[in-house]
């Protein structure tokens, strides 16, 4: 592999250090699930359903106090440049475990106790940072389920790549460089759902990633707010005010 970046800091994609790739959220895409969202995150195109809160089966996984999420995170098998195999593999169960995890401090479980919240996140392409857009697709869809959430959920990355810190990794900067830091936050409350990290950091360059991630998940929130004030008032926000 050649440099990642050239001399004028621009990377693979043209992109400076501190820009994310081209977001696209849709809401309600899905007429059949309780609630829906679709995102395009660079080359990510991924379709999330969500169904509940509903009776939970088996009945002995409900809780008395409080409703279960379950997850399912799936690659299709044409998702990558390899074919991969149609059954879950260790990283989609891992995956399927973090991302409930991040958007479980978000949802008001406790006002549908016994009952069963089924998110579904199916990746159609694969372009790195997968996980991020996976959980930022997920919060919305949820809103639109109309399950009652403390904050939406954003996810994004931040990395280091040929010594230098960057922000949104796609494919090729995820595997070829030398650090991964996929965080998730809930914007307004300020509270960190998920920090997860790959690679070797020094503290100042774990510090600087995390803002730098940060800083990207909030500019992703204004993404999730237009595409659900698209399509509850047919106008962005700005213009609604």
């Amino acid at each position: 592999m050649g440099k990642l970046i050239d001399e004028e800091g621009r990377r693979v994609d043209g992109r400076k250090f501190n820009e994310l790739r081209p977001i696209r959220i849709e809401v309600g895409v899905l007429k059949n699930a309780d609630g829906s969202a679709y995102i395009e995150h660079g080359g990510n195109k991924i379709v999330v359903a969500i169904y509940g809160p509903k009776e939970t089966h088996p009945k002995f996984m409900a809780l008395p106090d409080r409703a279960i999420l379950r997850c399912r995170y799936h690659m299709a098998p044409y998702s990558t440049e390899e074919r991969k195999p149609p059954q879950p593999s260790r990283r989609e169960i891992e995956l399927s475990k973090v991302i409930r995890e991040a958007l479980e401090p978000a949802i008001k479980l406790e006002e549908f106790p016994r009952t069963a919240i089924d998110v579904y996140i199916e990746v159609l392409q694969s372009d790195g940072g997968s996980r991020g857009a996976g959980i930022t697709a997920a919060s919305v869809a949820l809103a639109d389920a109309g399950i009652p959430m403390k904050d939406l959920v954003v996810g994004c990355a931040a990395g280091k790549v040929d010594g230098q810190i960057v922000l949104d990794l796609n494919d090729l900067e995820d595997k070829e460089g030398e650090a991964d830091l996929p965080v998730a936050i809930m914007p307004n409350i300020g509270q960190i759902t998920l920090l997860q990290m790959d690679g070797l950091l020094t503290i100042d360059e774990f510090k600087k990633a995390l803002d730098l991630a940060i800083e990207g998940c909030k500019k992703i929130h204004q993404i999730q707010r237009e595409a659900l004030y698209r399509k509850y008032f047919g106008t962005s926000e700005a213009e609604s005010k």
